[in-house]
């Protein structure tokens, strides 16, 4: 089979089209696309007849089930259930899964050939069946049909800054808009069901708090946090009496981190470092760090496991939360190029506990000794999030995000959401201390 492949989309960026960009609209599609920005999405791609023809027919089987109904086109239905897919475009639809899977899925979206009443709860239903979906034959030659992760995105010292800047660096107004008050960009723990925005900050609260007590933060605690985000747990950190050193590779999180860390009072206890996890020195009591091991990439776990052990000292300990995905499916998984990490979070891969224990058992001291799952707490954390951005959507606009990436946005919090809801992925802290250290 055949196919062509189009060059992967620049990034986003928060400035408006010039005037005289092109613009594609689908009959369908609620908004223009502008071509130059996100020219996968202003037209589907070529495609080979076979590998379409045999995309729709996978696709088709797939969406059949009694817990899903898809209308496509005006006339024909596919199942029964609920909830409801809509596919305007059939044939677009079908020829981007064909040219580029779940990427042409998520771009297929992007372009408003395809929508749902209920996004979240019909991506659930595809998440709880992910594992069935493509036929086995078809799974065993995956490395055949599936586009293979970019060499371009490898996490080395520079990729990792072109990474990160990618998503950390569009905007910190566009972040502000749709999290709380305590700007954390993790999941939340709540104390009940259904979480309500109000409670957010306490829950955000809450996780850093547990966090720093399982890596036995006090007063006098040398703490390194690799990932700042926008400061949070490195101002709670300083206020319990730590010695704070703080490391990101976002300009945009470091100038607001260091104005946060500044009206707390706690520029003497905190320093904020623009520097890969890599290039870090010293030796600290404890070390946290939340969700960064996602932005590592398979290739420098092994390195990242060694800086930490490297870089903590007799007796100290290391609090992580780490978003995980089953074993089986990161190895299914692990080389494919997909829509989150073209558009999202590039170089990055989600990592199993499985493997993060035969990382740590093969190249360091170190041991995991606690962990705790709670992966429907990100799902309600996700849900706030995604409501809140709905609900501010004309700010998103003022900023200069344009429609298409306000439904790449959209897609990527309720993608998430679908993945906690079913299970597909779990939100873990753990804890790590070396081999024989008493406890």
């Amino acid at each position: 089979m055949s196919v062509f492949v189009s060059p992967p989309s620049p990034s986003p960026s928060p400035s408006s089209a010039s005037p005289e960009s092109p613009t594609f609209t689908a009959p369908s599609a609620v908004t223009a696309v502008d071509a130059r920005r996100w020219p996968d999405v202003a037209r589907p791609p070529r495609a080979s007849w076979l590998r379409t023809a045999v995309a729709e027919r996978v696709v088709r089987r797939a969406l059949a089930r009694p817990a899903l109904r898809v209308r496509l086109g005006k006339s024909e239905t596919l199942g029964v259930g609920e909830p409801l897919m809509v596919v305007h475009e059939p044939a677009a639809f079908f020829r981007r899964i064909g040219a580029t899977g779940l990427i042409g899925f998520g771009e297929s979206y992007m372009a408003g050939e395809w929508e749902a009443d209920d996004l979240v709860a019909v991506l659930t239903v595809l998440a709880e069946n992910a594992a069935v979906l493509v036929p086995a034959p078809l799974q065993r030659l995956r490395r055949v049909w599936a586009l293979q992760r970019p060499d371009a995105q490898r996490n080395t010292p520079e990729g990792s800054r072109d990474n990160i800047s990618h998503h950390y660096d569009l905007s910190n107004e566009l972040f502000s808009l749709f999290l709380d008050e305590t700007l954390s960009y993790s999941s939340a723990l709540f104390r009940s069901f259904p979480a309500d925005a109000s409670l957010l900050p306490a829950a955000q609260h809450r996780k850093i708090d547990r966090l720093l007590d399982e890596a036995r933060v006090g007063p006098g605690t040398r703490l390194l946090e690799i990932g700042t985000g926008w400061g949070e747990l490195a101002i709670r950190a300083a206020a319990r009496g730590a010695r704070v050193v703080t490391v990101t590779l976002s300009q945009e999180q470091l100038a607001l981190a260091e104005r946060r860390i500044e009206a707390a009072g706690l520029t003497d206890r905190v320093t904020v470092q623009l520097r890969d996890y890599r290039q870090v020195q010293g030796t600290y009591d404890a070390v946290v760090s939340v969700e960064m091991i996602e932005a590592v990439g398979e290739e420098f776990w092994p390195e990242y496991f060694t800086t930490l052990d490297r870089l903590l000292a007799p007796g100290g300990r290391i609090a992580l939360q780490a978003i995980t995905m089953p074993h089986d499916r990161l190895l299914a998984s692990r080389t494919t190029h997909t829509w989150i990490g073209k558009y999202i979070f590039p170089g990055g891969l989600t990592p199993s506990v499985e493997v993060m224990e035969q990382l740590t058992a093969s190249h360091t001291s170190l041991r995991i000794v606690e962990r705790d799952g709670f992966g429907p707490h990100y799902a309600q954390t996700l849900r706030l999030w995604r409501e809140r951005f709905l609900e501010r959507e004309a700010e998103v606009e003022a900023l200069g995000f344009d429609a298409t990436f306000r439904r790449m946005w959209t897609f990527y919090l309720a993608y998430s959401e679908a993945g906690f809801r079913s299970g597909y992925l779990d939100v873990q802290q753990l804890v790590l201390d070396r081999e024989g250290t008493p406890r």
